[in-house]
């Protein structure tokens, strides 16, 4: 039995096999776990942001001539990025500088003229006009955010509870050794050499 067990425990590729009980896993989350996943501050997710919607911005009055759809639809992997690459320490900053980087990225393709003050007139048009992008990348970045931090305090929880159970379990068995080594065995005199008196 033990050599037929052995024998089970060496096949490859066995221990990676999933539990009968366990729930398939979708493809999308199996194609999400195969990319690439750093952890950025809330200043270098910010940062990401805005440099990816700039130069997005750039692209699309290039090649499309300022398309607002194009630019909205780029928008919003860009937000869910920003929010699965930035550290769990900084997640509140990522519905933060989503919004900011969509300002940033909207001045190639707002059309303003008439120097500085019609460029940020044709900014603020352009935010107004296209607020539905700008709200669904913000919601898409809060959503995520507020899964992973869901997730966060979950294994945070599960990781004090085995620790606490992990030192109860320690505590009880390091009273009973001690209890056990204080005891003295019944029968053998106190002091050895006397011889009890009668």
């Amino acid at each position: 039995m033990e050599r037929a067990g052995a024998a089970g425990a060496a096949v490859p590729g066995r221990g990676t096999r999933r539990p009968p009980g366990a729930r398939p896993v979708p493809p999308v989350v199996l194609a999400l776990r195969r990319l690439p996943s750093p952890r950025l501050t809330g200043l270098g997710a910010g940062l990401f942001a805005a440099a990816a919607m700039l130069v997005i911005g750039f692209l699309d009055r290039l090649i499309l001539d300022g398309s607002p759809v194009v630019f909205g639809l780029l928008f919003l992997p860009v937000s869910a990025l920003t929010a699965l690459w930035v550290r769990t320490a900084d997640l509140v900053t990522a519905p933060i500088g989503v919004p900011i980087a969509f300002a940033v990225g909207v001045v190639p393709i707002a059309g303003g003229t008439g120097g500085l003050g019609g460029q940020a007139m044709a900014v603020v048009t352009a935010l107004a006009v296209h607020a539905g992008w700008l709200y669904g990348g913000t919601l898409v970045a809060g959503l995520i955010t507020s899964v992973r931090k869901v997730r966060d305090m979950g294994r945070r929880q599960h990781r004090a509870a085995a620790a606490a159970a992990a030192g109860g379990g320690s505590g009880v068995g390091g009273g009973r050794v001690a209890s056990g080594a204080g005891e003295k065995p019944s029968g053998r005199p106190s002091a050895p050499g006397r011889r009890p008196v009668a």
